[in-house]
């Protein structure tokens, strides 16, 4: 699915604490290389041991609505069309402490609740010079 916003939109800035997670289509996140400590956003340093070095960790991109909002205001001109839309808060669930913001996907804003489960899905966007994004969103999935 390509993105809402036009080229006015700000995108990422892509560094190498956070490319994999904007342009794998996974959900990739920072670990630190000495404690295991998984941090997001991405940091200069881990809260766990204050080491520098990190690895990437890979989560199946399953979790559970923490917090939802729904927007009726659009706070851009290029989202007067998609309003209202439900943002979430998400804990995933095979990485304890760590939580991710996204749109919600598939359903409609009113019929988001908390508690309810969701898969990451990505939408395609690019940056000025080409690069190929993947921005990681949420859908509601059917409990078992």
């Amino acid at each position: 699915m390509s993105r809402v916003l036009g080229d006015d939109w700000l995108l990422p800035v892509l560094d190498e604490g956070n490319r994999e997670f904007f342009t794998s289509g996974r959900i990739v996140l920072q670990a630190c290389a000495s404690c295991g400590v998984v941090a997001h956003p991405p940091d200069e340093v881990c809260g766990g041991c204050r080491g520098r070095a990190f690895e990437p960790r890979e989560s199946a991109g399953r979790g559970r609505v923490e917090s939802v909002v729904v927007v009726h205001h659009p706070v851009h001109p290029a989202l007067a069309g998609a309003v209202p839309y439900a943002i979430v808060l998400v804990s995933l669930d095979d990485v304890p402490g760590v939580h991710l913001v996204g749109n919600v996907r598939g359903t409609a804003p009113d019929e988001v609740e908390i508690g309810q489960a969701v898969r990451a899905v990505f939408s395609k966007a690019a940056l000025p010079d080409g690069e190929r994004l993947r921005v990681p969103e949420w859908e509601i999935v059917a409990a078992v």
